[in-house]
């Protein structure tokens, strides 16, 4: 502590930190608070703010903007130019090739500089086939082993008016008024390498663009695409860039969200293992929730990624279907045609027994077979993938209505807002007053995304005490769930508005609270490891 710390600066800390420290009382016990206390070493109780604590079933994450997602891109170039000495233009083409990893980076540039500057497109093999095409005049490039090394440094642009006799190789153009050629020395006129740039760039959607040369491997430098390109040809390839930064950076992640260019960053799933025993639902700064873990664009807590994602593939495959087919339909034993009880292929056989129909004799409408080892085989094998389809069907068709009742929301707000109008009309009530009814709806529609999803869930695990207490769950967050539209269905009447109301506020607080016993109680059981599955998980 420095000398000019004294007491009086003591004091006024003590009495800021008193202040920051509110605290409310109540008739009952004498305190209430809106989070945790915690005990420091001098016995002062602190008070955690509920907002500030992250739920079992919540993960840590932050919201980011484009241009805050650049300046961390930035302190990575920084950093390999402060170390090498490089220029920017060198330093991002080197994280880009080794995926934005700079400690892989740095390690092989300080074991051969030379060949990761090769690799990375940055400097042209010795040995390579393609020797480079000289620029005339006063521009001359040197390949002594010197000039190289400055290239390396710095790339350069070497932008000439060629003589007489040059004709651009792409365009066949004998004059044109200037020609630009990279560090390899291929020359090509201005708008040639406009062209180009603008079709791999703002067409095929290259941030990775080489000379064109063909078999040239040297990459064109950023500032290149700068001073070469139009402005919005070299705005796409900021954007590429961006996008490629992202995509190579574990706990980054861009919000899917249509129109939204915001990134979130989440350290705790960036490692795939994580999957296993979280669900990372992660929100932008716009409010957009959606999986950190997997490609599926929405909330699907509390069922884990592969879960979810066995599921969404046997709703959208053919598998059903062929589910189906088996338990409704027969084989022929001739042809082997697929064929239903009303009608079929030309051979006779008997559906019971599945045996030919010549050898029932007179017996065309009873099989004496039923106690033959394939027709009891037969039987059990259609009986079980009946069972199997509709134990798949019970849970669709519930996991179905709750995505209906979701994809419905717009038209319930619509109601939501005539209803909390009509309350204005009838009560004076104000505006701001009868804000519960769409915290209500909003309330309805989220735990319609959670047991939607519990559905899945169900599907998959496997029986047992742990399956019966999570159904008891589901089955009381559903009830509250459908007591509460109820609520929100009734009538608007003078008489009973004022009950309406309270009934209304009641059960949304109890409705959120079920919510978050059943995300709590799975997201736990997923820590400790008590849920088993029927199937086994990719």
């Amino acid at each position: 502590m420095s000398d000019s710390y004294d007491d009086e600066d003591y004091m006024n800390e003590e009495e800021d930190l008193e202040e920051s420290q509110e605290m409310e009382y109540d008739d009952e016990d004498g305190m209430d608070y809106d989070g945790a206390g915690v005990d420091d070493e001098e016995g002062d109780f602190q008070v955690v703010p509920e907002k500030d604590k992250v739920k079992s079933y919540e993960v840590e994450c932050k919201s980011l903007t484009a241009d805050e997602v650049r300046k961390v891109m930035r302190s990575s170039v920084e950093y390999v130019v402060s170390i090498f000495g490089l220029e920017p233009d060198v330093a991002r083409m080197l994280l880009r090739e080794f995926g934005w990893n700079r400690e892989r980076m740095t390690e092989q540039y300080m074991e051969n500089s030379s060949k990761v500057l090769i690799k990375a497109g940055i400097e042209q093999d010795a040995a390579s086939p393609i020797s480079p095409v000289r620029s005339t005049g006063t521009t001359q490039l040197a390949r002594d082993a010197s000039t190289t090394r400055k290239l390396t440094r710095k790339p350069t642009l070497s932008t000439t008016t060629p003589q007489s006799g040059f004709v651009c190789p792409i365009c066949c153009d004998d004059a044109p008024p200037a020609t630009l050629a990279l560090s390899c020395g291929h020359q090509f006129c201005n708008e040639c390498w406009t062209q180009y740039l603008e079709g791999k760039i703002r067409d095929e959607g290259e941030c990775v663009v080489r000379c064109m040369k063909d078999g040239c491997s040297i990459l064109v430098p950023d500032s290149f695409i700068k001073d070469t390109a139009d402005p919005k040809t070299y705005e796409r390839f900021e954007e590429l860039i961006l996008r490629h930064y992202v995509s190579h950076i574990t706990h980054l992640k861009f919000c899917p969200a249509p129109a939204c260019s915001n990134t979130v960053s989440c350290h705790a799933a960036a490692a795939k293992s994580s999957l296993d025993s979280m669900v990372p639902t992660v929100t932008c700064g716009q409010g957009h929730k959606f999986c950190f873990g997997c490609s599926i664009d929405s909330d699907h807590r509390p069922v884990l990624c592969n879960v979810a994602k066995l599921w969404v593939k046997k709703c959208q495959d053919d598998s059903e279907t062929a589910n189906w087919i088996k338990t409704n339909t027969k084989e022929c034993s001739k042809c082997h045609s697929t064929i239903e009880k009303n009608g079929g292929c030309k051979h006779e056989f008997c559906w019971v027994c599945m045996g030919p129909w010549s050898e029932h004799g007179t017996a065309w409408y009873s099989c004496n077979r039923y106690d033959d080892k394939a027709a009891i085989e037969a039987r059990d094998a259609q009986s079980k993938s009946r069972i199997s389809l509709e134990r798949y069907l019970h849970y669709y068709n519930r996991w179905a209505n709750h995505e209906q009742s979701a994809r419905l929301s717009s038209e319930l707000y619509v109601k939501t807002e005539k209803k909390m109008e009509e309350m204005q009309l009838t009560t004076d009530l104000t505006w701001i007053q009868v804000q519960f009814v769409r915290t209500a709806v909003e309330e309805v529609l989220r735990c319609r995304n959670t047991l939607k999803w519990t559905y899945a869930m169900a599907y998959y695990l496997d029986k047992g005490n742990e399956k019966e207490l999570f159904e008891d769950n589901q089955r009381d967050l559903e009830k509250a769930v459908e007591d509460l539209s109820e609520l929100l269905e009734s009538p608007i009447e003078a008489e009973t508005l004022m009950d309406l109301c309270a009934k209304i506020k009641d059960k949304t607080v109890y409705v959120q609270r079920r919510n978050e016993v059943m995300l709590d109680d799975t997201a736990l059981g997923l820590r400790e490891g008590r849920w088993k599955w029927n199937s086994p998980l990719p």
